[in-house]
């Protein structure tokens, strides 16, 4: 398989979940150290986010990775370079997006990493950190998330825009009640 029938592949992957991981965290520090090392001054911040955040949670087996930019504008100016640096991205697909930069990692034809480039501290910024912190603190909630996304991963296996809007609606109410 070459490199672009591999990121094909990896681009139309079925939603897939897995049993938690205890590699996951060291799997995100390592290419938050890649990162920092690549890109030194680049980053305000990385974090790891998603459910491969959340210790027991079920999740595709993809780390997903925030990394705070002090601008859009940085954003776009490190596309091309994070490209070189063995990401992959569609550009049409971050042409829709206003508020952050997506970016993947993969490798044998299936995603390892996704990348979120966002403004540091901005609203979607936060509420990301505050879905998966409430996600770590409180397990009823992410016992309820997890029978909701094995549930939505069968409804929506060959659909990830839907699987993935199922989950928005899920996380937009989780926060709103915490409010």
């Amino acid at each position: 398989m070459d490199e672009a029938e591999s990121l094909n592949k990896a681009i139309h992957e079925e939603v897939t979940l897995s049993p938690y991981d205890a590699s996951w965290p060291a799997l995100f520090t390592q290419e938050r150290d890649r990162l920092l090392t690549l890109f030194p001054g680049e980053f305000l911040a990385i974090e790891h986010i998603g459910s491969t955040a959340v210790p027991g949670l079920l999740a595709k087996p993809i780390i997903d990775i925030m990394t705070g930019v002090d601008s859009m504008a940085r954003a776009d100016k490190l596309m091309e370079p994070l490209c070189q640096a063995k990401y992959a991205t569609s550009m049409e697909f971050n042409a829709s997006l206003t508020d952050r930069r997506w970016l993947m990692r993969w490798a044998d034809g299936r995603r390892t990493h996704h990348l979120h480039l966002m403004l540091y501290g901005s609203q979607e910024w936060e509420r990301r950190l505050a879905f998966r912190n409430l996600l770590c603190a409180d397990t009823r909630l992410a016992q309820a998330y997890e029978a909701n996304k094995q549930l939505w991963a069968t409804e929506f296996r060959s659909d990830r825009e839907a699987y993935t809007a199922a989950k928005s609606d899920f996380i937009g109410k989780a926060l709103k009640s915490t409010v």
